[in-house]
């Protein structure tokens, strides 16, 4: 078995859900998302291509893990749970135009008795299928599903220490991929190259500790097309004078710290190295807002003035909760660092920061991911806050 965190720390997770669950009324939660599978079970695979639940039950002491017969040798090593507790079904399930491994969970659950009682499932879920949901309501004769997305989402949002040192090692995964990744940029080398490099050193990670893949392949934009938020790097040669807008994350344990920067190619334009520093004034007037007890908002509002202060207008979020990631995504989809939103930061929360600001021509950005401490925002990369150079 090959446990990341005590046993301990797992039922503490399944507790904090339950009680979560009983302030909605929930007696059954269908746990479609595979980072809140992870972080209730410990389970860790790449199997959610296939139909796969974890299933909480008030009067069960442990969840339920349900998926691929194959897979359920993946339970043994990665999750906590005890044998009768890690469900299987058969290969005949996969792929068929008859069968549906929804038919057998309904089965399962019948058996267990948890057809009964007020049942929610994560129904905004990526992973959630309309067609899941047809075969389980009906099958389990309920009219329809509590909604229970976010619930689990927003139990993972307080992290442990142990969490906490997994996104600190991630971060630093971040600083040492980053920096290979600028080091390498000049007119000439392709795109690619670079990217290449920085998915090197992304999973090989320092000598003290390894790294994984990412949850998703980074934003990475090179000249006009870093006017557009979320395109990629192609096969063609950087030229002088061209801006690398690279959106990436560490990775450790599943565990992201994602950090964004822009490298110049040759010498940078004074008015790109300005704008960078009002960039930097506002995430620093952020950053220096954080403590527990603040609103979200007061966040943004710290950010907002310092860049109004400038003539700049910055519609949209200014950053989101980050933890597990799995895809699509790394951020916990729970709030959002903008106006109007006030949710409460608590201690050991942690978010990206990610104040990107775009124009006709390129785009600019400078970010971090942080903890927050009671001593204000501890960020876990340590790169240099300004428009980067090859060198």
């Amino acid at each position: 078995m090959n446990l990341i965190f005590e046993h301990d720390e797992y039922r503490r997770r399944v507790s904090r859900t339950k009680e979560a669950m009983r302030k909605a009324g929930f007696d059954v939660l269908l746990v479609s998302n595979p980072a809140n599978q992870f972080w209730l079970t410990g389970y860790d695979g790449w199997s959610f291509y296939t139909p796969q639940m974890v299933v909480v039950a008030l009067d069960a002491e442990e969840p339920f893990w349900f998926g691929r017969k194959m897979d359920a040798v993946g339970a043994k090593f990665t999750a906590y749970l005890s044998e009768e507790n890690v469900v299987a079904y058969p290969d005949k399930y996969v792929g068929s135009a008859d069968l549906h491994p929804m038919q057998y969970l309904v089965e399962v659950m019948k058996e267990r008795g948890l057809e009964k009682g007020r049942i929610a499932a994560e129904q905004d879920d990526y992973y959630y299928t309309a067609k899941w949901n047809r075969i389980l309501t009906e099958g389990l004769g309920q009219g329809e599903f509590a909604d229970g997305f976010l619930l689990v989402n927003r139990c993972r949002m307080v992290k442990s220490p142990q969490e906490i040192e997994f996104m600190s090692q991630a971060g630093q995964i971040a600083t040492a991929a980053m920096d290979a990744a600028r080091r390498l940029v000049r007119p000439g080398v392709r795109q690619c190259e670079v990217m290449a490099e920085l998915y090197r050193v992304t999973t090989a990670g320092t000598a003290e500790f390894g790294g994984t893949f990412p949850c998703k392949p980074p934003n990475a934009m090179v000249g006009e097309i870093a006017s557009a938020p979320h395109l990629s790097w192609t096969d063609a040669p950087l030229v002088e004078g061209e801006i690398f807008y690279i959106e990436m994350g560490g990775i450790r344990h599943r565990y992201h710290s994602p950090l964004s920067r822009c490298v110049m190619v040759g010498d940078p334009r004074p008015e790109l190295v300005e704008t960078v520093k009002i960039i930097r004034e506002g995430l620093e007037a952020a950053l220096d807002s954080v403590r527990p007890g603040v609103e979200l908002q007061d966040v943004y509002a710290a950010w907002d003035r310092v860049v109004k202060r400038h003539g700049i207008e910055k519609e949209g979020r200014l950053g989101y909760p980050v933890g597990i990631g799995f895809p699509p995504t790394w951020g916990e989809l729970t709030c959002s660092v903008r106006a109007g939103d006030t949710t409460v930061m608590e201690e050991n929360m942690t978010f990206h920061i990610i104040p990107a600001l775009w124009r006709d021509e390129y785009g600019l950005v400078v970010s971090e991911t942080f903890a927050v401490t009671s001593e204000g925002a501890r960020c876990f990369a340590n790169s240099p806050r300004e428009l980067l150079t090859a060198g």
